[in-house]
């Protein structure tokens, strides 16, 4: 009975919690409608009053806006610089004007004059100022330019060169760029007026009136060429062996019968129309007796700078050069005069001269330059050589023959170096010569203001005797 009863309380109080909950949740739910309703009302009410246009005003959109809109677009690309830019070469460029092997174009200055076609060419190049000069100064000679003018040589000036209608100026600076390049122009035109050459001193060392190629008299103006070949002679098989850059400078030679050889060991010296074998290897007693050929040919009316032949009388400066040898008299003669070292002149304590070893490059201005200059050789060292040529193997040369490549450079577009051996970095002085570049050496004797050519000696002999 008592567990009735108190089951019953428990379900009447379970009964009234939940009724109480759900009064609970009819309130709120009462009390959030009647919160809605009244904030309706307050904003229906104050959409008329002053407060509620100012506000409307105050969030509204300026009016100047709408009648000039501001269009954002989007900004425009960026250029691309070009840092480095490749120039090229005008469709036009004269195949003809030589150009430096090393070397960046950097600029082409348009047509400045359209009736003379004036252009400009800007170049950039790694290699020193003296390497540039150089090349221009050999190219030019080589492919029979005529030289207006050159600089000095200290560098300054520039270097002007014509041919049939065509004129070229190289400007060089005197100091390289920091960081170690070298800028020069090339400036070119066509059918420009010709430039007038400062007067310069007559030939002192030959009467003949001048010609239209240049002479060695203009130490300033030109450089001497070989003869011309006439364009209808046929060159022969033997002359194409011979390479085109000396080809005329032998033909020269050997019309002034000065490019005599043996044969055979024993024989009698011959003279050919051409030169024999003229891509063989020079031998060292070959070049001597040419050397003095040439000189004695070349001077053929200066006895005072002929060479001596020496006599049988003469006692011996090489062991193995007696008085028996086919070529004493000249080797000997070339010893007494002091042109090569040996024992009487105290250079050198070698009593051999080995006559039929190859003569080497260092060999050969070693004895060529001393008869054009004339003088004592300068003192010399491996930076002084390297400044002045730039070769990079400077370091591989003979002291005593060092000197006479200083010297040699001295002489400009008249060095033997350049007029045997072209352009070049590298002097390469033990290498071997041969006949032909041997010949190329012989062709002028001299410095650039006093000198002989074999073209000179030539013209001189079709003379009529007086």
């Amino acid at each position: 009975m008592l567990n009735i009863i108190f089951t019953q309380r428990r379900g009447n109080s379970q009964g009234r919690s939940k009724t109480s909950k759900t009064n609970k949740t009819n309130i709120l739910a009462a009390v959030n409608t009647w919160l809605a309703v009244c904030m309706l009302a307050a904003v229906t009410a104050c959409a008329n009053s002053p407060n509620s246009k100012a506000l409307e005003e105050s969030l509204a959109a300026d009016p100047k806006l709408k009648q000039n809109p501001v269009v954002f677009s989007s900004a425009p690309p960026a250029t691309a610089i070009e840092t480095n830019s490749t120039a090229k070469l005008p469709p036009d460029f004269p195949t003809e004007i030589p150009l430096y092997p090393n070397a960046e174009l950097i600029e082409v200055a348009g047509q400045t004059d359209p009736s003379q076609k004036n252009v400009r060419l800007r170049w950039e190049s790694t290699d020193p100022v003296n390497s540039v000069q150089n090349f221009y100064s050999t190219e030019f000679g080589r492919r029979n330019w005529e030289i207006v003018s050159r600089p000095t040589a200290e560098g300054q000036g520039s270097l002007v060169a014509k041919r049939d209608n065509l004129q070229v100026t190289v400007s060089l600076s005197p100091t390289q760029k920091v960081g170690g390049s070298t800028e020069f122009a090339i400036d070119y035109s066509k059918e420009s007026p010709a430039i007038a050459a400062s007067p310069q001193p007559n030939n002192s060392e030959s009467s003949a009136s001048p010609t239209a190629s240049p002479t060695p008299s203009n130490s300033e103006g030109t450089t001497p060429t070989p003869s011309a070949s006439p364009k209808s002679a046929k060159v022969s098989q033997q002359d194409r062996q011979i390479p085109q850059q000396l080809r005329q400078y032998v033909a020269d030679l050997t019309q002034l019968e000065v490019l005599k050889v043996r044969a055979t060991e024993n024989a009698n010296l011959e003279t050919a129309s051409t030169l024999p074998k003229p891509n063989k290897i020079v031998t060292r007693r070959e070049y001597a007796r040419w050397l003095v050929a040439a000189n004695n040919q070349i001077y053929a009316s200066r006895q005072a700078k002929q060479i001596r032949l020496a006599v049988d009388s003469s006692e011996a400066a090489f062991s193995d050069v007696p008085k028996t040898d086919p070529d004493f008299s000249a080797i000997q003669g070339l010893a007494e005069a002091g042109v090569i070292p040996s024992s009487l002149s105290g250079e050198t304590k070698d009593v051999k001269f080995r006559p039929d070893a190859p003569l080497s490059r260092e060999t050969l201005i070693l004895w060529k330059v001393p008869l054009d200059t004339r003088q004592v050789l300068p003192t010399a060292n491996i930076e002084g050589v390297k400044e002045k040529w730039g070769f990079q193997d400077a370091s591989k040369i003979d002291s005593q023959a060092s000197r006479a490549v200083l010297a040699d450079f001295n002489n400009g577009d008249l060095a033997n170096i350049r007029r045997v051996f072209g352009f070049t970095t590298l002097f390469q002085p033990k290498k071997s010569v041969t006949r032909a570049e041997a010949a190329a050496s012989l062709w002028y004797f001299g410095v650039q203001d006093q000198g002989l050519s074999a073209k000179d000696a030539l013209e001189a002999k079709s003379q009529p005797a007086p």
